[in-house]
């Protein structure tokens, strides 16, 4: 019989649990019907986005973000978020909040009865300008309004940062500078910052660098993660983070998405497919991937489109 060859490494002659600083439960930030739907080239009828977000608040998801209070001239998918917001069946112990990108947005989005918010910001001054149109200085003056209205209100403020590995316009990101937003809008407040790969381009290795670089400045269970799937490392990059300690993480369900200032962004990681990698590891989420899977097939039908998601095709086409 021949022997195994030597590798220059330790075999493992019995189980060795090589995943002891995994995080024992992960917080599912669901953005499908927001982040996901905003980039569909054909309009989506409110309907539509308020039966997929009441189908996701059976699944156990905490957390489902439904809309933005953005300029419908430049994100015209969402200009229904008020009635969405207004129709949907809330269900106790869920929270749904909204983007609002200035004070404008941010009082559209009380009067429509949000109880959650978040502001979006990016570690690129080429992205920010394009995305929404000022410089990261002048972003994180609005947000500063936002904020303080905000925490007058009892209501509670999320961060994004867009573009923390790479950008369409400037290329590779300095991970310095997504800390240094990243802590910015920590201090204006927000209870957790979202590190959105935008694009993309994130690898393992990149992904623990701007998270180490961020944690020096953010404590790490304020952080988040939020990928793009577009060359296929969302996964890969998500265990990442959480071998750094990060117990967040934001996806879509069916793999919705895409940024309508990224051109070829691939959509966010399907919610289905972090679901599935989460329970093999034995990491608790609340959430129940049969409800979770009525939930894309809903969608896709309703897209008239196939899944993004890898676990929804091989089981919704058994």
């Amino acid at each position: 019989m021949i022997g195994l060859p030597d590798l220059g490494r330790p075999v493992l002659t019995a189980y060795d649990p090589i995943m002891l600083t995994l995080p024992k439960s992960v917080r599912m930030f669901e953005v499908g019907p927001r982040d996901g739907l905003q980039n569909e080239p054909t309009v989506i009828p409110t309907d539509t986005k308020i039966e997929l977000i009441d189908m996701l608040s059976e699944t156990g998801l905490e957390t489902i973000e439904v809309g933005s209070f953005v300029s419908p001239k430049w994100v015209p998918q969402m200009s229904d978020t008020e009635a969405v917001l207004k129709g949907i069946h809330r269900k106790a112990g869920i929270i749904y909040p909204v983007l609002t990108p200035n004070m404008k947005g941010f009082e559209a989005a009380v009067k429509a009865g949000a109880r959650e918010v978040a502001v979006f910001g990016a570690a690129t001054e080429g992205f920010s300008q394009k995305n929404i149109n000022c410089s990261i200085a002048e972003s994180l003056e609005r947000f500063t309004s936002v904020c303080g209205a905000a925490k007058e209100q009892n209501i509670r403020v999320r961060g994004y940062v867009s573009c923390v590995v790479g950008c369409p316009y400037e290329g590779e990101v300095d991970p310095g500078k997504v800390a240094e937003v990243a802590e910015a809008l920590y201090t204006l407040g927000c209870y957790e910052i979202s590190l959105g790969d935008t694009i993309g381009v994130g690898t393992p290795k990149k992904v623990e660098r701007v998270l180490y670089t961020v944690a020096e400045r953010v404590p790490t269970d304020k952080l988040s993660v939020h990928f793009h799937d577009t060359h296929g490392q969302a996964l890969a990059n998500i265990l990442t983070a959480l071998q750094c300690g990060i117990a967040g993480v934001d996806s879509a369900v069916s793999g919705l998405g895409g940024c309508p200032y990224a051109h070829g962004a691939a959509g966010n990681v399907a919610t289905e497919d972090v679901l599935y990698m989460l329970n093999g590891l034995e990491v608790e989420t609340g959430v129940d991937m049969d409800a979770l899977l009525m939930a894309s097939g809903f969608i896709s039908k309703a897209l008239g489109q196939s899944p993004a998601s890898k676990v929804a095709r091989a089981i919704l086409d058994m």
